[in-house]
């Protein structure tokens, strides 16, 4: 039995949730169309080149969280999850989820993505094992700051570190599916890893290891 870690964005899901999230508050008339389409699209263009502020952009993610009550927050996010992240839940990577559990391996969700918008995307997969970016919440309410240091990048080697601490599980044997160079750091703490229908530049570095590529798309 091993740790099986995956990548949730563009690797168990055919899209980015993150960028998806920010869409659909605009679509809704949540935010400002005008202002925050513009952010969300540069935020994610500087995320798949690899120059990514995680912190100011955090900071905008966020910020819708704190504008409104918990109850409306979880109503939003029930319509999102049917509307816009079931029809992009991916089939071949249910099957790759399921031969890791019927081989007895944990299954374990590493996310840049905050745990409000991912949480129950990872439950879709029967998967209970989840470190995200965690939004700090006080108070019955979202504060808009985040909670200890942002899962991205070399944060998702030491969140996983810590998490390793309060667990029996080790990194002997583990494998890790991802499709962003952005996580490099971590691809290359496991034994295996493998990239999931990857970018241009996870792409050049798995042919340079001789790393295994896939595709879950369907």
């Amino acid at each position: 039995m091993s740790l099986a870690i995956f990548d949730l964005d563009n690797t168990l899901i055919s899209n980015d949730s993150d960028y998806l999230w920010g869409q659909f508050l605009i679509d809704q008339g949540i935010v400002d169309k005008k202002i925050y389409m513009a952010k969300n699209t540069k935020f994610y263009e500087d995320y798949q080149q690899g120059t990514l502020d995680i912190i100011e952009f955090l900071q905008f993610s966020l910020k819708p969280l704190s504008e409104h009550s918990l109850e409306q927050l979880l109503k939003w996010r029930e319509q999102f999850i049917f509307e816009i992240i079931q029809p992009i839940l991916l089939t071949a990577a249910q099957e790759l989820v399921d031969k890791h559990r019927d081989n007895g391996d944990t299954l374990l969700v590493i996310t840049a993505t905050n745990r409000f918008v991912t949480e129950l995307i990872v439950k879709a997969y029967g998967i209970n094992n989840l470190l995200a970016t965690t939004p700090e919440f006080k108070n019955g309410a979202y504060t808009g700051n985040v909670e200890g240091i942002p899962c991205f990048q070399k944060g998702k080697v030491t969140l996983l570190e810590q998490w390793l601490k309060t667990s029996t599980e080790t990194l002997d044997g583990s494998y890790f599916y991802s499709d962003s160079h952005n996580d490099l750091p971590l691809l290359k703490k496991v034994d295996y890893p493998i990239a999931v229908n990857p970018d241009e530049k996870l792409h050049a570095v798995a042919k340079q290891f001789n790393w295994d590529i896939i595709s879950l798309r369907d």
